[in-house]
């Protein structure tokens, strides 16, 4: 019987939630979704020092906006619960103390102070050991005593270990390179290592999914699931995340490159959905050349053959156009709604004909954000020299300005209903009219309705937007000034 396929998501509460960790989560997400398995969302707080109040929130908030919904979990259960480390405390120290009794594991009573001085001042140096190989009766004084300890696995000294990666392949490390790791803390807490091994054998989970960061200690992993004689999970690590210096050279993502937290890049506009899109094509390529995908899409395609293994650059301008294409990819209704409060900063409670504004953003905006600084001057009208009313390829200039918006002034005075169907036929008319191309017609208006050369929409759409009174004020306001 083919054995289901489980992966885990299990972060720390320490705060925000990176792409990088995000990404993880999404690979973990596809792997079990793509496989008909199982997803399983695990809180690892064994770093009490780390811990940041409200982060575990972040996590929920962050999966739920995105649209990852999880098997099992602290809030939804599960038949391996508990799924938050903190809460499975007491059940660690029971198998490194099995590991003890085996030979495979020691006490290590070495004080804080004698582990640093085994350290140059740049912080280089290892573990001698020192407690590796005490008598027996020592140590049993020593508990007795009670001295505080942790516990440290026994790690071969000669040799080496070589595991198998679904992305690197074989990895060979020299197990003098590795130290002897510690299992469990002075106070009581595993390890992150030692806690992660655990609960994966004991959550059944086959797919462990991580940073390429993390491919030279997955030999302490596999010899602990070796020492317990348990079945080692397929690895799939996943390659760096750099950004763009400014230079052209690329270097890990930081803070330094834009905004590298989910939490921030939805504060700058980008949609949850484009992010998820964004971030699966870090490190991953469909077999063929399509680059926009749903999450129930990506579900589908998603396979761990596709993820390379060279580093993936996190661009910036990629994202811009990704998020312009699912804004663009909404219904008008839609864009209105998510839209609406960046509309609202600019017009206050003022009502205005807001299926006319998206029918003018829609196709232009790629971040929501972007949207007051497009549309303040319908708010108010920009300081603007009289040189604007001239472009050679509409045949404006400041002689037929004068005439083009005295005309399309009375005609608009007289116009029965103010929308932009009737605007544009009553100025087409009137173009036809005054045998003139329409754009000698509309630069003019356009430029006096909104004081600004490039504007999203037309002057029909401008004109709608204002209402009757503004915009026959601006009208005449640009008259006056090629008046002069």
């Amino acid at each position: 019987m083919e054995k289901t396929v489980r992966t885990r998501f299990a972060p720390s509460p320490t705060g925000f939630m990176h792409v990088g960790n995000l990404r993880t989560a999404l690979f973990e997400y596809l792997i079990a979704r793509s496989q008909h398995g199982q997803f399983v969302l695990r809180i690892e707080d064994t770093d009490q020092e780390r811990l940041v109040e409200g982060a575990v929130d972040v996590i929920y908030d962050t999966l739920r906006q995105v649209g990852m919904d999880h098997d099992e979990g602290p809030d939804n259960g599960g038949e391996y619960g508990p799924y938050v480390q903190s809460e499975r405390k007491d059940l660690y120290l029971p198998y490194a103390k099995r590991l003890v009794e085996e030979g495979k594991a020691y006490y290590c009573f070495c004080t804080k102070e004698r582990l640093a001085s085994l350290h140059d001042e740049n912080g280089l140096g290892g573990y001698d050991r020192h407690c590796r190989d005490l008598p027996k009766e020592e140590v049993e004084a020593l508990l007795q005593a009670g001295t505080p300890y942790v516990i440290r696995q026994k790690m071969p000294i000669d040799g080496s270990t070589t595991f198998h990666d679904a992305v690197f392949g074989d990895i060979t490390i020299e197990n003098k390179e590795l130290e002897d790791q510690v299992l469990v803390k002075s106070d009581g807490y595993p390890t992150y290592n030692f806690a992660n091994v655990i609960d994966d054998h004991l959550m059944h989970i086959t797919h462990v999914v991580r940073g390429c960061e993390y491919l030279t200690s997955t030999p302490k992993y596999n010899l602990l699931y070796e020492a317990f004689g348990w079945e080692v999970p397929i690895y799939v690590h996943l390659p760096l995340i750099m950004g763009k210096n400014e230079d052209g050279s690329v270097s890990k993502l930081s803070k330094r490159h834009g905004s590298t937290s989910f939490n921030g890049l939805v504060e700058e506009g980008y949609l949850p959905e484009t992010i998820v899109n964004y971030i699966a094509l870090l490190g991953w390529c469909p077999k063929d050349n399509r680059e926009v995908f749903t999450l129930p899409e990506l579900c589908e395609v998603f396979s761990i053959d596709g993820i390379s293994k060279a580093p993936s650059v996190f661009d910036y301008e990629k994202l811009n156009w990704f998020n312009g294409e699912y804004l663009r990819r909404k219904t008008p209704e839609e864009f209105t709604r998510m839209a609406l409060p960046y509309y609202r900063q600019v017009f206050g409670e003022e009502e205005k004909d807001w299926a006319v504004l998206t029918s003018i953003l829609q196709p232009r905006v790629t971040k929501l954000k972007e949207i007051p600084g497009m549309i303040g001057f319908l708010r108010e009208l920009p300081e603007y020299p009289v040189d604007f009313f001239i472009n050679k390829k509409s045949k404006a200039n400041l002689e037929n300005a004068g005439p083009m918006l005295q005309a399309a002034i009375q005609v608009l005075e007289e116009v029965p209903v103010w929308d932009v169907t009737t605007l544009h036929d009553t100025l087409m008319d009137l173009a036809k009219k005054l045998e003139v191309k329409n754009g000698t017609l509309l630069w003019p208006v356009r430029i006096a309705a909104a004081g600004m050369m490039v504007t999203p929409g037309g002057a029909m759409e401008i004109l709608a937007i204002l209402g009757r009174e503004e915009a026959l004020r601006r009208l005449r306001l640009g008259l006056a000034k090629v008046q002069g």
